[in-house]
C-alpha cells in the first residue's frame, strides 16, 4: 500500500465497483487522461494489486441455493502418507468445486470453506463421500447460511 498514491486508490475504488470500466470512463471520473489510466492500471497489474477480472456470478441464479460454511479440522500427523496431512488437504480441497473458498485457521479448527451446493442433497454427498472421506480430515462442523447480510468483493481502500 506505501506505493498507492491517491489517484491508484481512486482508480481501484472505481474497478472495484464496475471491472468493465472503460479507461475514458475511469478517466472522467478520476481526472485523468486514459492513457494515464492505463499506464497507471498497468502497473498494479504487474507489481499484483490487481489480481484479475472475473464475473461475480449469483449462486442462486446458477441452481446453487444453498451456501454452508464448514470448519474442518485434520488428523495430526499420517505415518502411511509421505505428504502432511495439511499438504494432502490443501491439494484436494483445490479440486472440488463446491468449495469458493478455503482459509487456514488458527484456533480449535484448521480450515475454514464456503461451500455453494444446490441443496441439502448435495450437500450431504458432499460432506459424506468427498470431505469426511479425505484421509486428512478428523471432523467438521458446518453452519448453513440463512440469509446473505452483506456480500462485496471490494477490499477498504
Amino acid at each position: 500500500m506505501d506505493n498507492l498514491d491517491k489517484l491508484d486508490r481512486l482508480i481501484l475504488s472505481k474497478l472495484q465497483v464496475n471491472g468493465r470500466a472503460t479507461f475514458d470512463q475511469i478517466a472522467e471520473m478520476v481526472h485523468l487522461s486514459p492513457s494515464a489510466v492505463l499506464r497507471r492500471v498497468k502497473r498494479l497489474e504487474v507489481e499484483g494489486v490487481i489480481d484479475r477480472y472475473v464475473a461475480l456470478l449469483k449462486p442462486e441464479a446458477v441452481g446453487l441455493g444453498l451456501m454452508a460454511h464448514i470448519h474442518v479440522r485434520l488428523e495430526k500427523s499420517n505415518l502411511n502418507q509421505q505428504r502432511s496431512p495439511r499438504d494432502l488437504f490443501r491439494a484436494s480441497v483445490q479440486t472440488w468445486p463446491e468449495v469458493l473458498e478455503c482459509d487456514a485457521l488458527s484456533g480449535e479448527m484448521d480450515y475454514f470453506l464456503r461451500v455453494v451446493v444446490s441443496d441439502m442433497s448435495a450437500y450431504s454427498h458432499f460432506v459424506m463421500e468427498t470431505l469426511l472421506k479425505h484421509a486428512s480430515v478428523q471432523d467438521c462442523k458446518t453452519s448453513f447460511v440463512l440469509d446473505r447480510v452483506k456480500a462485496t468483493t471490494a477490499v477498504p481502500l
